[in-house]
């Protein structure tokens, strides 16, 4: 059995007609209910309503209550999030990081989520800038299961992706004393290839599969990014700085000693429109640059050797 977060002031036996009211967004059900947890009006352990009652709650459609829920259960605030069964407030909601004041985590925990909750969108679009694609690709891997699982299902995907050109000289990675570049470079070539590969096939195949409406393009950089940046939905940024670091030598293989970056351990910095002037400023400015980018000094990208 689970408690009530139905507000009275809400409740249909007040004879007021949802539709009256503005239609909400799932960040801001989301802000409602992460609210809840955090005053206490919402107990570790206690379930939530169905998501088709919240969504009668509210005033807005299931799919905008499943993107609030999964927002929290990346923000580790809600667990059991799913179609089957209505999600429980974790057990140590007061430990959780969540929302805007949260501290950035590592790429590897926080891009998969947010990534699977911008899968709840009927129309997905994601811009990336990155060194290579393996953090996007790993990260997708997430609303993938859940597509094939068939708790998501959106009609379109667009994705779009800024990597260096092969035929720059890379700022990074490089050997630590300035030989053996070649090798450097081919490897760090064959990685953008082989990743950027498995992330185009992966999205694509959801045409045959899933009936999904799915765009997937590169465009090469005339520049090493120092930052990497991922746009979702037009409404979030997570921006995370690419940090050098020495590699030494692998004897074994009589490899030179890098500088390169760990970009999946990357912190990631999440910034959200409509959470303050300085969030959205951050997500419009993100967009203008990653357009003018796209639109400017870029050019074609073909994913071969």
């Amino acid at each position: 059995m689970y408690c009530s977060v139905v507000d009275p002031e809400h409740d249909s036996v007040t004879g007021r007609n949802r539709s009256q009211r503005p239609q909400r967004t799932h960040h801001e059900v989301a802000d409602e209910l992460r609210a809840r947890i955090r005053s206490g009006s919402l107990r570790p352990g206690e379930r939530l309503p169905t998501q088709a009652r919240l969504a009668q709650e509210f005033g807005v459609e299931r799919g905008a209550v499943r993107q609030a829920l999964r927002v929290l259960q990346s923000e580790r605030l809600l667990t059991n999030v799913s179609k089957g069964s209505p999600a429980t407030v974790a057990p140590d909601p007061a430990g959780a990081l969540t929302g805007p004041q949260a501290p950035p985590l590592p790429t590897t925990v926080t891009l998969a989520p947010r990534i699977a909750t911008a899968f709840a969108a009927d129309h997905v679009e994601i811009d990336a800038v990155c060194l290579t694609s393996i953090s996007l690709t790993l990260a997708i891997g997430e609303p993938l299961r859940q597509i094939h699982a068939g708790r998501l299902k959106p009609a379109k995907v667009d994705v779009r992706v800024l990597l260096p050109s092969r035929d720059i000289e890379l700022a990074f990675p490089v050997p630590v004393e300035g030989s053996g570049d070649d090798w450097v470079h081919e490897r760090w070539l064959a990685m953008r290839n082989a990743q950027g590969q498995v992330l185009q096939h992966n999205l694509l195949a959801l045409r045959a599969t899933h009936g999904i409406d799915v765009h997937v393009t590169f465009r090469a950089l005339p520049f090493t990014p120092p930052v990497k940046l991922y746009l979702l939905n037009g409404t979030e940024a997570l921006f995370a700085y690419y940090t050098l670091t020495r590699r030494e030598a692998e004897a074994d293989h009589e490899q030179p000693a890098l500088y390169d970056a760990q970009g999946t351990q990357s912190m990631l910095f999440a910034f959200r429109q409509g959470a303050g002037l300085r969030d959205t400023t951050f997500v419009e400015q993100s967009h203008l640059w990653f357009n003018a980018l796209w639109e400017t000094i870029s050019s074609e990208l073909v994913l071969t050797s």
